[in-house]
């Protein structure tokens, strides 16, 4: 029932809109979910970086990069130096105190001044005999850099790839698993290796991989532990470099057997073991790298290192990475040296501070966009789009705060942007639906209503269109007539030319049914000479009785204007047009609002006797000569706010029970003058002396009132021919003081 009380746009177009949203999430669509995860989670790391910490203090291992500054190069030349300058380095690092030393770059070329490259450009023939013999006895840099080794444990690396010559890695770990299921199903898979030269390779305490996890937007967010290399699982160089300062033979990796999620996943890694605790690792064994960005205190100088002026103990126990200064990635704070991201993922597994993303984070956001996704359409469907919108910032909110909570006090990674996303589009959709339901009423019921409601009020309907009840209701409204005074004789002047009668009626009555409507008014009937209007319906209005009056007091203002520029012109045989005369009469009461439906169009008005004296008050207006007379019901419901003067007390129509009528004369300022209120005493004393069939007491006082400010000859002439009736047809002596009939 909730949703059959809606368009099925407004409903379901959000929900396909959740369903898109969800399978373009869920399936990653052109890496769409990836992409959000990386806005969300650079912000979050751009805004708060991991706090720098020595890494001595936990591991008794500091972790240092060989920073290559601008006297280094002088001394040894752009980047990449010779083998012997690595060994120089490799040497006076184990002075220091270092304990492993991390080349971040496969040595797989011999050195470049080898002497057997050197040899291969001896010239043949006797005289080079002696030089030929002492190359090939000279020592390799390539084995300087290797018998360097001794003392300190390298650790260097091989690059994994599907078109590497192939060649047997002497690795130097095996890479173990604990748990029920072979959790590296989700490792990535190469064919081949390119390994460092093998005299570099046996010389080596660990050889790992040097590949980095490089998502599609260029940017390097995790760092793998484990890759497969056909079908063995092979460490990575950081893998390797944990291991070492563990002092272990093995990397062990745990399996989370599959049970992730709410309805399990394929076997991954969960996490690695470091100093007896698990640090949590993606399902692929890579680890969400926690950012410090680069820090003074991790960088080595190379110059301060050879010239030995480093200061006593910095590098004792020390893990050095050693890359090239110029091979910089993209990180979420900006492009590093590869040699700085490695050892910003040392820090991370030593210090225990990684980031974790579990398993089941993505199915948990969407479950979460489902269910708050599905309120949302709810609430389009029962409440409408205020409270959805309500409802989905909430969520918004809500998610964003958790989000950020999470990764700030936990170092958890919760995607609260694609959920967010996810859950503004659902709204957006539910709110373009809607706005175009209401576009669409609102086209249908310009087209039916246009000249007769409000625009204000068509919009309102249109939002709501149960506030329009054609099946028909009861409503107190206050009813308002317009019609022009003498209008059969200003027809008949305009006899030779009706086109201009036309034009005129048009100029006249427009702008009167335009202050109408901009007084919240519905036209009701519009006739060549005039028009009826009412309020209270079909919307409410508590003011109803006010408005029509505020109406008419307009509407006075308006032919005013209008009689300023009509009294210039002249009609086809060259008389000047005269001022026209409009009468307004106003009644409130209770009248059937309601309408009905055919041949494709709407109506909408008002039944009741309200409106028939409204229209016989205005009939008779011109008898009294204010312009605007109203029944003693609206003088009742606005008399707060207008100046009233009663002027009769008659029976009107079809009504047997007189009533009271009231010329409006102005606002409340005019009604509290002195002048107006003596106006008001003398006609309340006229009234009561007409009652007591005073008949020359009557003439007396409206003599006097003549006289006053205000005063209407046409209305005191009406009185006394009233006056001279009576004393020619006595009433009888129980009379109300009623002049009856007026119309029949």
């Amino acid at each position: 029932m909730i949703f059959r009380s809606r368009p099925i746009a407004v409903w379901a177009l959000p929900l396909a809109t959740l369903a898109l949203a969800l399978f373009v999430l869920g399936a990653d669509v052109g890496g769409a979910a990836t992409w959000l995860r990386g806005i969300l989670f650079d912000h979050y790391q751009r805004s708060q970086p991991r706090a720098y910490e020595d890494t001595r203090v936990r591991s008794g291992h500091s972790v240092r990069v060989l920073a290559v500054d601008a006297a280094a190069i002088q001394r040894f030349g752009l980047w990449p130096w010779p083998r012997a300058v690595f060994a120089k380095l490799v040497d006076d690092m184990k002075e220091q105190g270092a304990s492993i030393v991390v080349f971040v770059t496969p040595l797989e070329k011999p050195d470049s001044a080898s002497p057997k490259k050197l040899l291969a450009l001896v010239p043949p023939g006797p005289s080079y005999d002696a030089a030929r013999t002492e190359l090939e006895h000279m020592p390799s840099p390539d084995d300087a850099l290797a018998s360097a080794f001794s003392g300190i444990q390298a650790v260097t690396g091989f690059l994994l790839g599907d078109a590497r010559p192939a060649r047997t890695l002497m690795l130097k770990a095996t890479v173990a698993w604990t748990g029920r299921s072979y959790p590296f199903g989700q490792t990535r898979a190469f064919d081949q290796a390119a390994a460092s030269l093998p005299v570099i390779e046996a010389a080596s305490a660990g050889v790992g991989a040097v590949n980095l996890d490089v998502d599609a937007d260029g940017k390097v967010r995790r760092m793998p532990l484990v890759f497969r290399l056909r079908d063995q699982a092979v460490p990575t160089l950081d893998a390797e470099v944990l291991r070492l300062t563990e002092g272990k033979d093995a990397i062990v990796l745990k399996s989370n057997d599959g049970n992730t999620g709410l309805f399990g996943s394929a076997p991954g890694v969960a996490s690695v073991d470091v100093e007896h605790t698990d640090l949590a690792t993606t399902p692929d064994g890579a680890l969400w790298i926690a950012y410090a960005g680069p820090q003074a205190d991790r960088d080595v100088s190379v110059s301060a290192l050879v010239d030995k002026t480093l200061a006593p103990g910095s590098l004792n126990g020390a893990i050095v990475y050693v890359g090239a200064p110029d091979e910089l990635v993209d990180t979420p704070l900006g492009p590093m040296p590869i040699a700085e991201v490695h050892a910003e993922a040392a820090e991370n597994l030593l210090l225990g501070t990684a980031l974790r993303r579990p398993a089941s984070a993505g199915e948990a956001e969407l479950l979460c966009l489902a269910l708050f996704g599905l309120g949302c359409v709810f609430l389009f469907a029962r409440l409408g789009v205020r409270w959805a919108g309500l409802f989905a910032v909430c969520i918004i909110a809500g998610a964003s705060y958790v989000s950020w909570q999470l990764y700030a006090g936990e170092h958890v990674l919760f995607d609260a942007l694609g959920l967010n996303i996810g859950v503004a589009a659902v709204w957006l959709a539910g709110a373009g639906a809607r706005g175009l339901e209401i576009a669409t009423l609102r086209s249908r019921l310009k087209l039916a209503f246009a000249d007769a409601l409000p625009a204000r009020m068509i919009d309102q309907i249109a939002r709501n269109p149960q506030l329009m009840k054609l099946e028909g209701e009861t409503r107190t409204v206050t009813y308002l007539a317009c019609g022009v005074r003498g209008f059969a004789d200003l027809a008949s002047s305009f006899r030779g030319d009706p086109a201009a009668f036309t034009r005129l009626m048009q100029r006249v009555l427009e702008p009167l049914m335009e202050e109408a409507l901009g007084h919240g008014g519905t036209i009701d009937k519009l006739t060549t000479e005039g028009f009826t209007a009412f309020w209270n319906a079909p919307l409410d209005d508590p003011e109803h009785a006010i408005h029509a009056c505020e109406a008419a007091t307009g509407m006075m203002e308006v032919i005013a204007r209008t009689n300023d520029v009509i009294t210039h012109e002249r009609r086809i045989d060259g008389v000047a047009l005269s001022p026209v005369e409009i009468g307004i009469g106003i009644s409130t009461g209770p009248a059937i609002a309601g309408g009905f439906k055919a041949h494709g169009r709407t109506a909408y008005s008002v039944n009741g006797d309200c409106a028939v004296l409204a229209t016989r008050i205005q009939q008779i207006s011109g008898q009294y000569g204010p312009a605007v007379i109203v029944a003693e019901s609206t003088r009742k419901s606005s008399e707060r706010g207008f100046a009233f003067l009663e002027i009769d007390y008659i029976a009107v129509g079809s009504h047997d029970e007189p009533l009271k009528l009231y010329a409006m004369l102005g606002n409340p300022v005019m009604r509290a003058s002195p002048k107006f209120r003596a106006l008001a005493t003398f006609h309340d004393h006229i009234f009561q002396s007409v009652r007591a069939q005073q008949w020359q007491k009557s003439r007396e006082l409206i003599d006097q009132c003549r006289k006053l400010s205000g005063a209407s000859q046409k209305l005191y002439d009406l009185h006394l021919a009233r006056i001279a009736y009576f004393e020619d047809n006595p009433p009888a002596e129980d009379w109300d003081g009623a002049f009856r009939p007026i119309l029949k």
